[in-house]
């Protein structure tokens, strides 16, 4: 399906690169670099706080630093925050390792969601004490790129988990 990409190969000074685990890894890339990207140019180009108009009254580019969790919760826990989404971050990346083989591909898929999300996140945790949030529906709380992708790869791990998981566990079992 993937040709040699997919194989084990070995790069530079014996770094091995594990099949089939690339393709999560450069989800988890692109998605960073998307979030971190958005992100500086909203550090640079808005003043804290600023509000622009995309769709008046519906949609909104407004320059926030969210110094919790999600609807900032643990508000100002900026080393209990990073500590936590260390952990998930790590678990989630030995887990792909180890199971790339060996689970479904959707399964996979939420799970490079979510720890790409989870380190957008935390770079902005760690370098700047906050997170930066600008897509603001005015009816929800704001939010960015990284949020985006662990709701996403949240959304495919419930679908995952009701629809794919009983009929795979089902199949097994004949």
């Amino acid at each position: 399906m993937c040709g040699n990409y997919c194989k084990s190969k070995k790069r530079g000074r014996g770094l091995t690169i594990p099949s089939g685990i690339i393709m999560y890894f450069i989800i988890i890339t692109l998605i960073v670099l998307v979030d971190q990207l958005t992100k500086y140019q909203i550090r640079v180009n808005l003043e804290l706080n600023a509000s622009i108009p995309v769709i008046d009254d519906i949609f909104h580019i407004t320059y926030i630093q969210n110094r919790g969790a999600a609807f900032s919760l643990f508000m100002d826990k900026t080393e209990f925050l990073i500590a936590i989404q260390l952990l998930i971050v790590a678990a989630i990346l030995v887990y792909l390792l180890k199971r790339r083989k060996k689970d479904h591909r959707l399964l996979l898929l939420s799970m490079s969601l979510i720890a790409a999300g989870g380190i957008g996140n935390l770079i902005d945790r760690a370098v700047n004490g906050y997170v930066v949030d600008f897509l603001d529906f005015r009816i929800w709380p704001i939010f960015n790129a990284a949020d985006i992708s662990v709701c996403t790869g949240c959304g495919l791990l419930i679908i995952f988990v009701l629809l794919i998981e009983p009929k795979l566990s089902k199949n097994k079992l004949k």
